[in-house]
């Protein structure tokens, strides 16, 4: 069993459909939630979606950015309605260095910029991470064999990628710090493969009803796919996958840097930072709908 705190925005679709994927998936201990930035209709929607899949349990960490805006996407209305706002449990890095503090083992999946991690290695300097998995990063043609690049990405060896960029002194001090013991990059590279699609919700289908999350993730991927029929990539579910079992991708020890707002990565045994570069879709299919001997959590 993989114990998790996740670290998630409202702006994309993405990021719910994964607290919805994981908060009762069956090789999953949903330990907490952080938000980024934290408004309290974030909270709300988090704390109403925790709600219907009876995972009360679950720790909400936020800081209020106080904006005044809700950060949180018309399409969540749609398909969820609109909870109340909330308040969260504490502030993120309190939850962060609490959870850890009862599963010291547990792994760390941020969705979005990494607001919320750089105020836990700032506010406790004598904690870390065993393990950080976090959607980012590319992976160009330096890393990646030429039978497994995407088209749109062949050439580059850096690209923007926007959860980095989004609080990019954070990344690097996350990719540098010994305090984190492994790093884990599911990169653009290999998430700009994956879509949710009208023929992955049909294959879906059959699943929907193993968890109460794949039902509710299923419900609203029908509202996303009346609007959009082309569907949408599946950038943190693919990372969520990723974090349950590693072996659904192929990785490499890298070591990451930055280039005029791009990231790449340059092949650097001994590292602790790994990302992926092919991904086997059967695999990351089986661990979505919890059909899987899980073998690297």
């Amino acid at each position: 069993m993989l114990d998790l705190i996740l670290d998630l925005e409202t702006q994309d679709p993405d990021d719910v459909l994964t607290l919805c994927l994981v908060a009762g998936h069956p090789a999953v201990r949903l330990r907490a939630v952080t938000i980024t930035p934290g408004s309290p209709t974030q909270v709300g929607l988090v704390r109403h979606v925790l709600r219907r899949l009876e995972r009360d349990d679950v720790a909400v960490g936020a800081d209020d950015p106080g904006t005044g805006k809700s950060h949180v996407s018309g399409f969540h209305d749609r398909w969820l309605g609109t909870p109340p706002d909330a308040q969260p449990d504490a502030p993120s890095a309190d939850v962060i260095a609490e959870t850890l503090r009862r599963h010291p083992g547990a792994t760390l999946l941020t969705g979005g910029p990494l607001h919320n991690l750089r105020r836990f290695l700032d506010t406790y300097p004598d904690m870390g991470l065993s393990r950080w998995v976090a959607q980012g990063g590319f992976a160009g043609d330096n890393v990646v064999p030429p039978e497994h690049r995407l088209t749109k990405f062949e050439g580059r060896t850096v690209c923007p990628t926007f959860n980095f960029n989004g609080e990019p002194r954070a990344a690097l001090l996350a990719l540098s710090l010994d305090r984190i013991a492994r790093r884990e990059l599911v990169s653009k590279n290999v998430t700009h493969a994956v879509a949710y699609d009208g023929e992955f919700h049909e294959r879906l289908r059959p699943h929907r009803d193993r968890t109460a999350g794949l039902a509710l993730l299923f419900t609203g991927m029908e509202h996303y796919l009346r609007k959009r029929p082309k569907g949408k990539l599946l950038h943190d579910p693919t990372a969520a996958c990723a974090a349950i079992d590693r072996t659904i991708a192929t990785w490499a020890e890298v070591e990451i840097v930055r280039e005029a707002g791009g990231w790449g990565a340059l092949p650097t045994p001994g590292s602790g930072t790994f990302i992926t570069t092919t991904l086997d879709h059967e695999r990351l299919f089986e661990v979505f709908v919890g059909d899987n001997t899980y073998r690297s959590a």
